[in-house]
């Protein structure tokens, strides 16, 4: 029995053992269908994540826009290095274990096509990952900059990550940790400075506008370059961007095919061709080739020029051709164009996506792991701190300016105006004093203004009834060299009476109020008189007693002839 049943079991274990070796072959050779992804993003952080191999490229695409919060996807794609450490984009159509093939799976998240006016773009989310590809060109090199374009966009980038400046929290040298260009100096870092204290009260999102709008307007900008050689030999790059194709040696633009006058790109082997409409004066196409380092970096510049026609200019994607045997390649472009991404951007109505600027981490408060609850106290104060100084000003502004408009509307309202035409050669002599409306003033120095206008005004009323003594005028015009020509005759600038000294107040742009007082002198004489050096006396001595005035002069251009009855 023990023997049967030892042949049963053994029987038993025989017919298991032959079921797990059938079966265990195929567990051994299948070979894992999963693979862990890591993309690097623009601001540097690493996005790791599981696709298929047989996954398209969309998928991951997706997956990384959707980590992002992207929604104007269309302007960016991901890239691999493939055996030759040769940049290549990700093809969404097609299958990644066919791309990626004897490298690790590692991308990097970047813009692929650089709109021509960023300004029209839907989000400040897809404008602030636009300027970090930007800003990531300028340092590397690829994106070559003037010292005083490094400079303006330097300033925004500093205004976009730290904010206003601040004296009381940021140092001497507190932007030396960022960098700007790929050879950065001092003197680049104080003019960045001194610009970015300028920048008071701009958002980050409108200095990332600011930087987007200097940096579009540069020459290469959105330029993909690529090395070749011409018919000759010579050493060239051909660069791939909106408008067309640029051809550079020794990084000089040399020529220039926009997207409208190419009739047909291809490649064959190592070749690459452009075929040229024929100009105003010409009959016949013209084709002119370039020399690639090898057939893939043929076929890339290829694929890098249809897709960037297809977008910048086709309204709709060309559908890939279905038949099985066709001559040439089958890749397409399967994106959407710019026509359909700004119709899609358009439709947008979600409220603007919260996203934290990834570099203004290095200057915030290190947290530990149990500091949360004092953080959290500390940034409660600081609020309520801001808050109350906010407040304070907002409403001391506001009281300021009403009352300054007020009082000058209501000085004006009372005051005649008038003009006494006087005949001879009338000179205005005009007191004009500009005081600046300070956002901090009170009412108390309103009315210390209005009573050194009083002060001045009365100055300028030295001559009284009794015309038997000098007046402050005469005593000071008596050095005049035209008055000691004649001391026998009567005096030849003479004041005029106190009701014609005029007073004017108004409120002029930016917070400004202008007080005017106006008086009337006469110059005239039986003789030839030098007027112009009578007067420019006068206004010396005027200068000289109000030296914190503008002492302006108005001629009246109108001349009588003085009777001797007069």
């Amino acid at each position: 029995v023990c023997q049967g049943s030892g042949a049963e079991d053994d029987g038993t274990s025989h017919w298991s053992s032959s079921s797990k070796l059938t079966r265990s072959p195929v567990k051994i050779s299948r070979k894992p269908r999963n693979m862990q992804v890591k993309v690097t993003l623009l601001d540097g952080c690493d996005y790791t994540c599981v696709v298929e191999k047989r996954d398209k490229g969309q998928v991951l695409f997706d997956k990384v826009c959707e980590h992002l919060n992207l929604l104007e996807k269309d302007y960016f794609g991901i890239t691999f290095r493939d055996v030759e450490n040769q940049k290549n984009w990700l093809d969404p159509a097609k299958d990644m274990k066919k791309q990626i093939r004897g490298v690790a799976w590692n991308f990097s998240f970047n813009v692929k096509f650089y709109p021509p006016e960023p300004a029209l773009l839907s989000e400040d989310i897809t404008r602030y990952y636009l300027c970090l590809q930007l800003r990531d060109d300028i340092i590397s090199g690829r994106l070559p900059c003037s010292f005083a374009t490094h400079t303006v966009l330097g300033s925004y980038t500093v205004q976009s990550e730290l904010g206003d400046y601040d004296p009381d929290e940021y140092g001497s040298d507190y932007i030396s940790e960022f960098r700007f260009a790929p050879h950065q100096t001092k003197e680049m870092e104080e003019k960045i400075m001194d610009l970015h204290k300028n920048y008071k009260g701009m958002t980050p999102a409108e200095a990332e506008m600011h930087f987007l709008e200097n940096v579009k307007k540069l020459s290469m900008y959105g330029v993909d370059l690529h090395h070749a050689k011409d018919s000759e030999g010579v050493e060239i790059m051909l660069g791939v961007c909106s408008s067309g194709l640029l051809i550079y040696r020794d990084r000089l633009r040399i020529n220039r095919f926009a997207w409208p006058k190419v009739l047909k790109i291809s490649y064959k082997r190592n070749n690459f061709y452009i075929k040229i409409r024929p100009g105003e004066f010409e009959q016949f196409e013209s084709t002119i080739g370039f020399k690639l380092p090898n057939h893939r970096a043929a076929k890339r510049l290829w694929k890098v020029c249809v897709e960037h026609h297809t977008f910048f200019r086709l309204v709709l994607p060309e559908t890939p051709p279905k038949k099985f045997l066709t001559l040439g390649s089958k890749f397409r472009y399967s994106g959407r164009t710019q026509a359909q991404t700004r119709r899609a951007s358009s439709q947008i109505v979600r409220p603007a996506p919260y996203f934290e600027r990834s570099t203004s981490k290095r200057y915030t408060m290190s947290r530990s792991l149990d500091g949360g609850f004092y953080l959290s106290i500390y940034l409660s104060i600081y609020l309520y701190i801001y808050l109350s100084i906010y407040l304070s000003i907002y409403l001391s502004i506001y009281l300021s300016i009403y009352l300054s408009i007020y009082l000058s509307i209501y000085v004006i309202s009372i005051i005649p105006s008038f003009l006494r035409r006087i005949k001879g050669e009338n000179v205005f002599v005009r007191h004009s004093e500009l005081m600046l409306e300070e956002m901090e003033q009170t009412p108390d120095e309103l009315l210390k203004h209005q009573t050194n206008i009083s002060e001045l005004k009365r100055t300028f009323l030295e001559g009284g009834p009794d015309r038997t003594a000098l007046t402050e005028w005469e005593k000071r015009l008596s050095s005049s060299p035209v008055r000691s020509l004649r001391l026998d005759e009567a005096p030849m600038i003479e004041p005029l009476e106190p009701d014609e000294v005029k007073q004017l107040n108004w409120m002029v742009k930016g917070g400004i109020s202008e007080t005017r007082i106006e008086k009337r002198i006469v110059i005239s004489g039986d003789a030839d008189i030098d007027h112009d050096e009578a007067l420019a006396q006068a206004i010396k001595e005027a200068k000289e007693q109000h030296p914190d005035m503008s002492v302006t002069k108005v001629v009246v251009h109108k001349e009588t002839e003085i009777t001797p009855e007069e």
